[in-house]
């Protein structure tokens, strides 16, 4: 017996009619190049948004068409957002930060037919341009001056009548896509559906994640060319939350400066942003007025329990931590405040500093040598998962080890699951530290290094060693006018992990390298302190500070 419901396909034309009708006159607020604010409201974005899309109809592009962006978070990139997709067309955001060489494969990879650019990016756009096929370029500019062979954004627009979003009719077409970082090979391009991104979108909102609601203004610090904007401008879009958008600017000072101007409720970013704004407000504890900020939601990386404690302690602004990745559209996981869960104090904070429970609808399971592990909060494994925003496979690949037989995806990450279900990422398959045949967590040690008060940053990497096979070696950012003592970091660590865990040396340097994601490249540090161990019989005490 079928249920008697009407078929009605899950799109993004769907959800944005939804908000240009009810939610018309709310604002969006963004910053231009030269920091002055642009200020209209959705009714205006959609409207420019359904010209966009009848100016691309208008270049010839047909359905499942690829639109590429290399833009920062603004109103032109947003409507971009909303107008690709609904007219027909796949909207592709590449990543400003790869390298030009990544940059060309991606487009080409991907089919790029059109880019809208970033006048302030054409620099960096020029350098791989000549080598991505593009058929047409449009800079956004602010001047309504354009380079030579590339068209103009807003004459573009103006020359065209805004039409009625597409009526997607197969809502498992392509809606979006976004290519992996390529840390281990070639980035790999993860396609989304307008099913998936309906079906993120109403998740991501919900009471016990984001909880966007329409009295919201929230200010994505995550770029939009970055996981999918962890489905922040549809989610904001579908309940009608004010979107402050940062453009370029972000320092910490501009940051705090829109979240205080705008009376910013919600907002998300990756930890280093974080660290950073920590800095600044601990130097400036008086300036700012922060108290309509509710919630700060932090992913990219495991965030320590030092920071939500020091937001919560020294400025009362209480950070949540999410979990997922690009293949995952990219929500996972989220620290809910569950009934029974600990809501202050040191529990609270150790609590929020795990990778939250699975949200509806996302399976997880670990495996581990042996098979799938018991779900004790202790026994680790790989984390696998599955769901129906959760990609199957790669674009233009038919197999890949990533996906299990039985169509789960293999995440990389290696976990620990509570009876209660909260995931701990005890670190990247790569990157935990085998000594003895122990498993040590780079990202436990991490964490607590971060705690200490000279240390700004830390990472930990497994060095070969000759007697223990390998031993964690920690590279550390001081804090500000503060020169670690490293046997003090040691005792700092001996309180919290066994004496086998401590590093047998700690090198003191002024900054970490980072991927184009912003993510330590722990790849680098590997080869830079390769040797560190060779021929060690005994204890290292402690290597040079380096540049």
């Amino acid at each position: 017996m079928r249920g008697l419901m009407m078929d009605s396909p899950l799109t993004l034309s769907a959800l944005l009619r939804h908000t240009e009708r009810l939610h018309g006159t709310r604002e969006i607020v963004s910053r231009r190049a030269d920091r002055s604010l642009h200020r209209y409201t959705y009714r205006d974005c959609l409207r420019r948004a359904r010209q966009l899309g009848a100016a691309l109809r208008g270049l010839g592009l047909k359905p499942g068409d690829r639109v590429a962006t290399f833009a920062w978070n603004h109103h032109r990139h947003l409507e971009a957002w909303f107008g690709v997709p609904t007219a027909g067309f796949v909207m592709h955001t590449l990543n400003i930060r790869l390298h030009p060489d990544d940059l060309a494969y991606i487009a080409r990879d991907a089919g790029d037919r059109v880019a809208l650019v970033d006048e302030v990016l054409w620099p960096q756009f020029e350098k791989f341009a000549g080598r991505a096929g593009f058929e047409h370029v449009i800079v956004m500019s602010e001047q309504g001056v354009s380079p030579a062979g590339a068209l103009d954004y807003e004459a573009l627009l103006e020359g065209s009548e805004p039409e009625p979003f597409v009526d997607i009719a197969d809502e498992n077409s392509a809606a979006a896509m976004c290519y992996t970082s390529g840390t281990t090979g070639r980035p790999k391009g993860v396609v989304y559906s307008h099913r998936s991104q309906v079906l993120h979108t109403m998740m991501s909102a919900a009471p016990d994640v984001f909880g966007a609601m329409n009295s919201d203004t929230v200010l994505p610090v995550v770029p939009m060319f970055h996981a999918n904007a962890w489905g922040i401008p549809y989610s904001a879009a579908m309940v009608g939350a004010v979107q402050v958008l940062p453009h370029r600017f972000l320092d910490a000072a501009s940051i705090v400066e829109l979240l205080e101007s705008e009376r910013v409720t919600l907002t998300a970013g990756v930890p280093t942003i974080w660290l950073g704004i920590l800095d600044y407000l601990d130097a400036n504890p008086t300036r700012h007025d922060l108290s309509a900020l509710r919630c700060m939601v932090i992913g990219g990386a495991a965030v320590p329990e030092s920071m939500i404690r020091s937001y919560e302690e020294r400025h009362n602004l209480r950070i949540m931590q999410g979990w997922g990745m690009t293949e995952m559209s990219p929500m996972g996981s989220f620290t809910t405040d569950r009934a029974g869960a600990p809501r202050s104090g040191p529990a609270s904070h150790r609590y929020r500093a795990t990778q939250g429970r699975p949200v509806p609808f996302v399976e997880i399971r670990a495996r581990g040598d042996e098979g799938l592990v018991p779900w004790d909060g202790v026994t680790m494994g790989e984390l696998e998962v599955r769901g129906p925003w959760i990609a199957s496979a790669y674009h233009g690949q038919s197999a890949d080890a990533a996906f299990t037989d039985d169509g789960w995806f293999r995440t990389g990450d290696i976990v620990t699951i509570a009876p209660t279900g909260e995931l701990q990422i005890q670190d990247r398959c790569k990157d935990l530290v085998k000594s003895g045949g122990e498993w040590i967590s780079s990202v436990l040690l991490e964490n607590h290094l971060m705690g200490h008060p000279h240390v700004a940053e830390a990472a930990v990497i497994a060095v070969a060693h000759p007697q223990w096979q390998e031993r964690p070696l920690a590279v550390v950012v001081p804090r500000a006018n503060c020169t670690p003592n490293v046997d003090e970091l040691r005792e700092f660590l001996a309180v919290q992990f066994a004496r086998w865990w401590i590093p047998d040396a700690f090198v003191i340097t002024d900054a970490l390298p980072r991927t184009a994601t912003g993510k330590v490249r722990k790849l680098d540090l590997r080869a830079m302190h390769a040797n560190a161990y060779a021929g060690a019989s005994r204890v290292v005490d402690e290597l040079p500070r380096t540049a």
